[in-house]
């Protein structure tokens, strides 16, 4: 595990991952007297001590990165790396419902997962305001009150076997890696997930018949170079 230990003076310091500096976020954490010093992160958002980072996500963004499967890489990331993550989730936790025409049952899915198999907390906030004071302190607990320091991590995992598996399937069309474990815990191997018809996929939790249906045919199409 790398790890990069950051000198601090009197003031909290608060490391932002350079994405972030353009952000309302940095401005209002500077109101609060807090030194914030740019940085390209490889993991998170924000890191305010050697065991929490945090991932901000506005509700728009949360949404794209469901569909993307951005999502899943960063909580199994922030999970690897730090002993303390905490996922930051910014706007009207009503849109969550409302934006993308994504199913209810599909998102309360995706917050139970983070919650319980990535074992991420998840605190709302309003605005960038509200972001910025919950960031700063949760940076003044650890390292005033808690005495904690600062590091900046990026955890190098062995890839196991079994990684290397759910890697494969989690390539599927909207697999995530959750998804994916479920698939090889029920079939046993990749050759056998990948040899499943829709109805045998459709005998895991979380495989619908349209998914399924992307999934045998991504699996059984013949390919075709694309031109230049």
């Amino acid at each position: 595990m790398e790890t990069q230990k950051i000198m601090r003076g009197e003031k909290v310091v608060i490391l932002a991952d350079h994405r972030e500096i353009a952000s309302n976020v940095t401005r209002h954490l500077r109101e609060h007297d807090a030194d914030i010093r740019e940085i390209q992160l490889k993991v998170g958002d924000y890191i305010v001590s050697e065991r929490v980072a945090v991932e901000r996500k506005s509700v728009p963004d949360f949404l794209q990165s469901v569909i993307d499967q951005r999502l899943f890489k960063q909580m199994e990331q922030l999970a690897d790396s730090y002993e303390k993550p905490v996922l930051i989730l910014e706007g009207n936790p009503e849109l969550l419902f409302l934006e993308r025409n994504m199913h209810a049952n599909t998102v309360r899915g995706v917050l139970s997962s983070i919650a319980i198999d990535y074992r991420i907390p998840i605190i709302w906030t309003h605005n960038s305001k509200e972001t910025a004071a919950q960031i700063y302190w949760m940076a003044y607990r650890e390292q005033v009150q808690e005495r904690k320091g600062l590091q900046i991590r990026c955890n190098k995992r062995n890839r196991t076997l079994a990684h290397h598996q759910e890697f494969l399937v989690a390539g599927l069309p909207n697999v995530s890696n959750v998804l994916s474990k479920r698939l090889l815990k029920h079939f046993g191997t990749v050759r056998d997930v990948y040899d499943a018809t829709p109805e045998e996929l459709m005998k895991v939790e979380g495989i619908g018949k349209e998914k399924a249906k992307n999934v045998w045919e991504l699996i059984n199409a013949e390919y075709q170079e694309k031109e230049d």
